[in-house]
């Protein structure tokens, strides 16, 4: 099976959310990649660690600005004229918006969330999460052409693969396609940032003011982790708005989610169960998040984190 994977890419590396991208079309088929923009092409061939056997660049510079519709266009182009019978992306706001209009454009059959590998012994059957995790539904694709937008952690992210062969993928791109413009962009700023994190450490009113929030950062900065906290500690103006997890906040799946004086509303819990493991630190028992958790530590978060630092530290030496 021919596969082509959509490449995001942030400060001129490619996002871990797209390798995994990559290595789960490798799992499924030979896979050619497509990346857009300014990037070098030693980062892209670094791809073929994660499965990719070539990578198409579209190295246009008006590209570089993340536009809709020039990049549907790009895609949909590479799409047509590799032959490949299905398109893999990572689940992504840009991405969403792009396969989208792909989907219409080629008639291709879309399928987002995807959690597992394709059943392909009776037809072309993905398992999607829906309701905010709380279920999965299979759906059959019948098309020639198939779209799939995969969840962070659905697979095991292959870096063994040698290096993929880069190759220039020119388009010509009408003007009215950047009829759309970003004037402004305002990023978050931190050494991990939550989006892409396989480790987030997150606090709520359990710690009590912003003036202990030291405790969660020392913790993060020895697990190389982002840092995180709950809707009310972000309207309290204890934590910026950007580190707000949730439903209504940045959605999170990392490989680790350690919870530490959160209750678990369900608002949380959604923006977290696609989380590999999750542990809770809290000294109510009776928290609603030690349902959803793999691992639980009743105590005091003064005097649980400290120590999990400390041994944490030793055992990382």
């Amino acid at each position: 099976m021919s596969v082509l994977v959509f490449i995001e890419t942030e400060d001129g590396k490619i996002k871990k959310s797209s390798r995994e991208a990559i290595s789960y079309g490798a799992a499924i088929g030979e896979v050619t990649a497509i990346a857009l923009g300014s990037i070098s092409n030693e980062e892209l061939a670094s791809a073929g660690a994660n499965g990719a056997t070539k990578v198409l660049h579209a190295a246009n510079e008006k590209l570089n600005a993340g536009l809709i519709m020039p990049y549907a266009e790009v895609i949909s182009k590479a799409f047509e004229s590799t032959g490949a019978e299905v398109l893999v992306t990572a689940k992504s706001s840009l991405a969403d918006a792009v396969v989208g209009r792909i989907s219409v454009k080629l008639g291709a059959a879309l399928a987002s969330n995807v959690s597992e590998l394709p059943k392909t012994d009776n037809g072309f059957v993905v398992k999607q999460s829906i309701y905010t995790g709380k279920a999965f539904v299979n759906t059959t694709l019948t098309t020639d052409k198939k779209i799939l937008a995969i969840k962070k952690n659905a697979i095991e992210l292959k870096t063994d693969g040698a290096a993929a062969s880069v190759e220039a993928f020119d388009v010509t791109l009408d003007d009215a396609l950047f009829g759309a413009k970003i004037t402004s962009s305002e990023k978050a700023e931190g050494d991990v940032l939550l989006p892409e994190a396989d480790i987030v450490v997150s606090g709520g009113r359990g710690l009590k003011g912003p003036e202990n929030w030291g405790i969660i950062e020392d913790l993060a900065k020895t697990l190389g982790a982002a840092t995180g906290c709950s809707k009310p500690v972000s309207d309290m103006d204890w934590r910026p708005h950007h580190e707000h997890v949730g439903q209504t906040g940045v959605k999170v799946s990392p490989s680790l989610y350690i919870a530490v004086g959160i209750s678990g509303a369900i608002q949380h819990l959604a923006g977290v169960n696609s989380s590999k493991y999750i542990v809770v630190i809290n000294k109510d028992e009776e928290a609603p998040f030690f349902k959803a958790a793999d691992y639980g530590i009743v105590g005091d978060a003064f005097e649980v984190l400290p120590k999990l630092n400390e041994a944490l530290k030793k055992a990382l030496a």
